[in-house]
């Protein structure tokens, strides 16, 4: 089992001509064989991937031709924004957004917009979702997870990359990975994406990568204590962030006491969390609890 991708999703990248987006979905379609179509305003009726996929003019067209349920944006931010407005009229059921740079009132208006639709998105500024031997939608390196059993949602790329090795190497493996992105304002929290991992049969536990500022990972504690039978685990970079100053990420500040590392992690334990206090422990800590 899995969430939101898996061997059945039929994916689209708009942008797939440009440079990204080219070698992105390349590597997309290599990986699950099921990227079937591209977008590109005006070179509708051209094809992409040396032949091997159709590239058309908008997404509603891409999705009547080729049943398309996925999305995945590979386009300058100055044009990002319309193209998950774009996906999401078209009612694609996942958009994943790879774009960063999207100006943070351009996000606000696509939060709201996306209350009246069916479509949940993924990022923006981040690396999308891989499900391990299923379909990978972004940029995770499919060659480095491994199927399994344990659930990732993180705010940062490279950490997930490391949870990825981690996980693997300790026998494990992921049932999906989920790079959610580190802006202010993104499309799906951890709390969302939690729920999806409880109810998925084989997904054992979840790890969470949180960072500071923001206030998802505390919104995630209550969460676990109220709703989820799973263990989670947790681990939150910027411990040494000094307060005010922006580490990283567009959202990774922090401008109140309970967005720091010590205290988000003190929320998460009081909730039954299990803290991994270095990103070099992720697979110890997460060994010794499910062992």
């Amino acid at each position: 089992m899995s969430i939101l991708l898996n061997k059945e999703s039929r994916i689209i990248v708009q942008g797939i001509t440009g440079q990204e987006g080219s070698f992105h979905a390349a590597q997309c379609h290599e990986y699950g064989n099921n990227v079937v179509g591209g977008v590109t305003p005006g070179k509708g009726g051209q094809r992409a991937l040396n032949g091997a996929v159709p590239i058309f003019d908008s997404v509603r067209e891409a999705k009547k031709e080729t049943g398309a349920n996925v999305s995945v944006i590979f386009v300058p931010p100055f044009a990002a924004a319309d193209a998950i407005l774009e996906a999401a009229d078209a009612d694609i059921g996942l958009i994943v957004c790879i774009t960063e740079g999207i100006p943070v009132k351009d996000m606000m208006i696509i939060k709201n917009y996306l209350k009246t639709k069916t479509s949940r998105l993924i990022g923006p500024n981040c690396p999308g979702v891989i499900t391990p031997g299923e379909a990978k939608a972004g940029i995770i390196p499919g060659s480095i997870v491994k199927k399994g059993a344990i659930g990732i949602i993180s705010r940062s790329g490279t950490l997930t990359y490391e949870a990825v090795h981690q996980i693997g190497a300790a026998g494990y493996g992921q049932s999906t990975c989920i790079g959610i992105g580190g802006d202010p304002i993104i499309g799906s929290s951890m709390a969302d994406l939690l729920l999806l991992f409880e109810d998925d049969a084989e997904t054992e536990a979840v790890l969470i990568i949180g960072e500071i500022g923001g206030s998802m990972e505390i919104e995630s504690a209550e969460l676990v204590q109220e709703k989820i039978s799973k263990p989670v685990f947790a681990f939150i970079a910027g411990s040494t962030a000094p307060p005010g100053r922006r580490m990283g990420h567009a959202g990774a500040i922090i401008t109140q006491a309970d967005e720091t590392a010590a205290a988000k992690k003190n929320v998460l334990k009081e909730k039954g969390v299990h803290i991994i206090d270095s990103p070099a422990d992720m697979g110890a800590v997460i060994t010794n609890v499910l062992h």
